[in-house]
């Protein structure tokens, strides 16, 4: 029974969270509509560079585990 009513309690917070997080935006939005389309497009190319930048320094695990060097 607690655990369920844990997990219900958890997913009752993500639901508030993403529920005012969307309100906050639509607000953003409706009150500042060119400053937050800028600054929405900005977070996403940030993100974006990010995301290469990610890959480009991502070392493949193999390379890494050295039990397997002879020399």
């Amino acid at each position: 029974m607690r655990e369920s009513l844990s997990a219900r309690m958890g997913i009752v917070a993500f639901l508030a969270i993403l529920t005012v997080s969307a309100g906050t935006m639509l607000w953003l939005l409706w009150r500042f509509p060119v400053m937050t389309a800028i600054v929405t497009l900005a977070v996403l190319a940030a993100l974006g560079v990010l995301a290469k930048l990610a890959r480009l320094i991502d070392v493949d695990m193999k390379d890494l585990d050295r039990t397997e060097q002879r020399i």
